[in-house]
C-alpha cells in the first residue's frame, strides 16, 4: 500500500512539473511589454504637448448644435470653416484701445463701430486620404436662408442677429452681467453661422476657428509681416493700403489692411476675397519655410501671441491638424470663390443673389474630383480664368429690419456704428452681372505668393 502510493504521489510531481518556456515566447513578452509602455509614454507626452500649446486657448460648444442637423458624411474626410469676424471688441466686449484702432489698424474709433458681421467665411474640405485640400470662400454679402428664423439675410449677418437677440433674451431672463451676456451672444453667433454657412453648402462642418479682426494684425506681426503680391499699385484711405505693385513684403499694420480693402478694386468685395486667400497662402507659405508645423516650441510661440484673438471648437486636435498642414503649402491646396447669380438690392442694402442648388451642387461636385451638376442637369465647367468685365457690387447697407438687426446693437450700446458705405461710395464703375457657370475669378492656390488684384 505504501509502496503504491509513493508511485503515486511521483507520478503526481512528475506531472505537475512546470513546462520550459520557449525563447521566443519571453521575447515576445517583453516586447509586447515594451510596447504597451511605449504606447502608454506617448499618449502622455501627446497629451501634455497637446494641454501645454492649447493651455487658455477659447473653445467653443457652439458646433455641437450645427452636428445635430448635419447632412451625412460620405468617407472620413474634414470640413473645416474659418471665421473672420469684423468686431473690433475684445472676447469680453471691452472696445479695442482707441489708438490702436485708428493708427495700426485703421478700422475707424470704437465709438463708431460694434457689430459683430463674418466678413471672412471659408470652408476648408481636407480629404482623409491626404489629397488635395479644396477651399471656398463665401461672399459675405450673399442673400441666403437663415436658418430656424424663416428670414433671408446676408450672411455676413448670421453672427450679428443671433447674438443680438439671444443678448435680449438672456437680459430678460435676469442676466445683467455684460461679460457674461457677451460670451453666450457669441456662443449663439456662431452656431447661427455654423448652422446657415452648413444648410447653404450642404456639407457637414466638423470644426472651426474664430478669428477677430485683431487676430489677423496679430498673426502677421507674430511672423515679422507676411510678403504678398499685387497685379497694380494701389491706394485706399479707408483700410490705409497704399502698396506699388509685384511682390512686396508687408507689416503686421500693411498686412489688414491688404485684407480689408475692397473700395478701389475692380471688383470690390470678391477681390477682398481674393485677397484674404493670398493671405493665408502667405501665411501658410511662411509657417512651413520656418518649421513651425513640426516644432512644438515654435508653434508654443505662434499660439501665445493668437490665443486671446482665437477661439475654436472644443474636439478640434491642434496637434493632429498641424501634422496634415503640409498639405496647405505645397501647392496642394486650392482657393475656390463660390459665385454669385446677380447683383439686387432689397429694401435699403445691397445683395448678392445666389442660387443655393448650384452652390451645393458645384460644392459637391469639387470635393468629388468630378464635374458639378446644375440644376438644369448639365455639366458645369471647370473654374473659369478670371473674369476680366466683372465690376464691383454696389455698397453695402445694413441689415432687413432695423429693430431687429443686431448691426444696430452698437447704437443700443451708446456707440455709433460705422456710416454705411453709401455714404461713402466706391469709384465709380459700371456693374455688371458676374458670370455663374462655376467657381468665382478662378483660383487662388495654396503655397507660395499668389498674385491678385
Amino acid at each position: 500500500m505504501r509502496s503504491g502510493g509513493s508511485e503515486s504521489t511521483a507520478g503526481a510531481r512528475r506531472r505537475r512539473r512546470p513546462r520550459r518556456t520557449k525563447p521566443w515566447a519571453v521575447l515576445g513578452r517583453v516586447l509586447v511589454c515594451t510596447l504597451s509602455i511605449a504606447v502608454l509614454l506617448a499618449s502622455g507626452v501627446t497629451w501634455y504637448v497637446y494641454r501645454d500649446l492649447t493651455h487658455g486657448m477659447q473653445t467653443s460648444n457652439a458646433l455641437d448644435e450645427a452636428k445635430a442637423e448635419a447632412p451625412k458624411h460620405l468617407d472620413n474626410a474634414v470640413n473645416l470653416l474659418l471665421i473672420g469676424l469684423d468686431s473690433r471688441r475684445d472676447m469680453n466686449g471691452k472696445d479695442l484701445p482707441k489708438k490702436l484702432l485708428q493708427d495700426e489698424l485703421h478700422a475707424g474709433s470704437s465709438s463708431e463701430v460694434g457689430g459683430y458681421n463674418t466678413n471672412t467665411l471659408i470652408l476648408m474640405h481636407i480629404p482623409a486620404n491626404g489629397g488635395k485640400v479644396t477651399a471656398f470662400s463665401i461672399p459675405r454679402d450673399d442673400y441666403v436662408d437663415i436658418p430656424g428664423t424663416g428670414h433671408k439675410r446676408k450672411i455676413k449677418e448670421a453672427y450679428d442677429n443671433a447674438k443680438y437677440v439671444a443678448e435680449n433674451k438672456l437680459a430678460a431672463q435676469g442676466v445683467k452681467d455684460p461679460v457674461e451676456l457677451e460670451h453666450k451672444g457669441r456662443e449663439a453667433g456662431r452656431a447661427a453661422t455654423l448652422r446657415t454657412v452648413q444648410a447653404f453648402l450642404g456639407v457637414p462642418i466638423d470644426h472651426f476657428a474664430e478669428v477677430n479682426l485683431l487676430g489677423f494684425y496679430d498673426i502677421a506681426g507674430a511672423l515679422g509681416g507676411v510678403e504678398v503680391c499685387l497685379n497694380g499699385p494701389v491706394k485706399d484711405h479707408y483700410s490705409g493700403a497704399d502698396f506699388p505693385a509685384g511682390r512686396q513684403q508687408l507689416n503686421a499694420s500693411q498686412a489688414l489692411a491688404f485684407v480689408r480693402q475692397r473700395h478701389g478694386l475692380p471688383n470690390y468685395d470678391l477681390d477682398r476675397t481674393h485677397r484674404q486667400q493670398a493671405f493665408l497662402s502667405s501665411v501658410a507659405t511662411k509657417l512651413k519655410n520656418g518649421g513651425v508645423f513640426g516644432d512644438v516650441g515654435k508653434m508654443r510661440s505662434l499660439l501665445d501671441v493668437v490665443k486671446k484673438d482665437l477661439v475654436i471648437d472644443n474636439s478640434w486636435d491642434v496637434l493632429d491638424f498641424a501634422q496634415q498642414a503640409s498639405n496647405l503649402t505645397g501647392g496642394n491646396a486650392e482657393f475656390f470663390t463660390l459665385p454669385i447669380e446677380r447683383y439686387d438690392q432689397i429694401g435699403d442694402q445691397d445683395v448678392n443673389i445666389v442660387d443655393p442648388v448650384k452652390i451645393k451642387a458645384i460644392v459637391a461636385g469639387a470635393i468629388a474630383h468630378d464635374p458639378a451638376i446644375s440644376p438644369s442637369g448639365a455639366a458645369v465647367p471647370p473654374p473659369p480664368p478670371p473674369p476680366s468685365t466683372t465690376a464691383a457690387a454696389g455698397p453695402t447697407g445694413s441689415a432687413p429690419g432695423a429693430t431687429s438687426s443686431p448691426s444696430a446693437t452698437s447704437k443700443r450700446r451708446g456707440t455709433q456704428s460705422t456710416p454705411p458705405p453709401s455714404t461713402v461710395p466706391p469709384p465709380p464703375v459700371t456693374p455688371v452681372d458676374p458670370p455663374s457657370t462655376g467657381p468665382q475669378g478662378g483660383s487662388v492656390k495654396m503655397g507660395g505668393i499668389p498674385c491678385v488684384n
